[in-house]
């Protein structure tokens, strides 16, 4: 089963986010694969960013994965999919914990 995380952020920059989302799955013994970054320009001249990272355990089974898009408007939104049946409830847990901690101040609430 999938456990998933979706977080909408201002203010930070998604190649930023990238960097700080490996550092934290790292910090649980969780492999980050290297990051995919896609830019997509838009009609009003301005670009999208599109960043995509597969996690694997350490004996490299794929467990995740996460998906950033950072829009011009300054929003940077997340989707974090990691498998209940590969980590365990703590290091999903403490991960999320990590996560409230460090960008809890960019999370827009709704």
């Amino acid at each position: 089963m999938t456990v998933q995380i979706k977080k909408t952020y201002r203010g930070i920059n998604p190649e930023m986010l990238c960097d700080e989302i490996r550092g934290l799955v790292q910090k649980q013994g969780i492999v980050a694969g290297e990051a995919r970054l896609q830019t997509y320009p838009l009609p009003s001249g301005a670009t999208q960013s599109r960043v995509t990272m597969v996690f694997k355990t350490e004996d490299q089974k794929e467990c995740g994965s996460v998906h950033i898009v950072g829009s011009p408007a300054g929003e940077t939104k997340i989707m974090l999919d990691l498998d209940e049946n590969l980590l365990s409830k703590e290091k999903i847990s403490a991960l999320q914990e990590d996560l409230d901690f460090i960008l809890g101040s960019y999370e827009v609430k709704w």
